[in-house]
């Protein structure tokens, strides 16, 4: 935890107050925090802070702010993936927040088991996002949004998404250009299932103005392509 990230409620006078079990465990046990101590402090989906420790108790520690600090930007990306295994969706919501991303899709296709819209772990999507956050040290949540039909988004939403300015990229191993490198405007990225898009899939996300491009040969995890594809569209070296 990077930040201590604070609810917009908890921040309405000039003393602020850290009340989450999970936030006051790992300050105590982890970050050994005492008075007079400086802590950075965000407010969701608000400013950030650095701020000093003003008092310790059982359920609650104070702080009071000591100066503004910027907020790391967002890269700018809309992120589509096939709805994955239950156990990669934590890591997978985790990780994109961490790297910036600014708004984050979960879509079906054929390859995605329908048990895993079934998958608690939809209901906790703003825990994750919360740790992601705290991760970076940011404030700005993503936008999240799920289509549980392939063919309605891709018709309907999808070119929507794309302009000019605003390319879409389907990442597919069996294409022979290249994803780009180090781009310097916004983009969307489609990321498959496990298994892969279908060809019908593929057809159908190129013919509504995607761009099928390669990362080369080797079928690559879901949680692994997607930091390899920021990192390569938006390297800065």
């Amino acid at each position: 935890m990077n930040i201590v990230l604070l609810d917009p409620r908890q921040t309405q006078s000039e003393m602020w107050t850290i009340t989450s079990k999970r936030q006051l465990e790992h300050l105590k046990t982890h970050v050994g925090v005492q008075v007079g101590d400086t802590l950075k402090v965000g407010i969701l989906q608000g400013k950030r802070y650095l701020t000093e420790v003003v008092s310790i108790a059982e359920n609650a520690i104070k702080i009071q702010a000591i100066r503004e600090e910027s907020v790391p930007a967002k890269l700018p990306v809309t992120l589509i993936v096939a709805m994955p295994r239950p156990k990669v969706l934590r890591r997978l919501i985790m990780d994109a927040v961490t790297l910036g991303v600014e708004k984050i899709i979960l879509l079906h296709s054929y390859r995605v088991d329908k048990s895993y819209w079934q998958t608690p772990f939809l209901q906790q999507l703003e825990h994750f996002i919360t740790l992601g956050l705290e991760q970076a040290g940011d404030t700005q949540p993503p936008q999240i949004e799920l289509y549980k039909r392939f063919k309605p988004f891709v018709e309907d939403v999808l070119p929507m998404l794309i302009h000019e300015q605003c390319p879409a990229y389907v990442a597919h191993p069996y294409v022979e250009q290249k994803m780009p490198f180090a781009i310097d405007h916004a983009c969307s990225i489609v990321i498959g299932p496990e298994g892969g898009f279908i060809p019908y899939e593929i057809d159908l996300l190129i013919k509504n103005g995607c761009q099928a491009v390669s990362l080369g040969n080797r079928i690559i995890r879901t949680e692994t392509v997607i930091p390899y594809v920021l990192g390569r569209l938006f390297s800065t070296c």
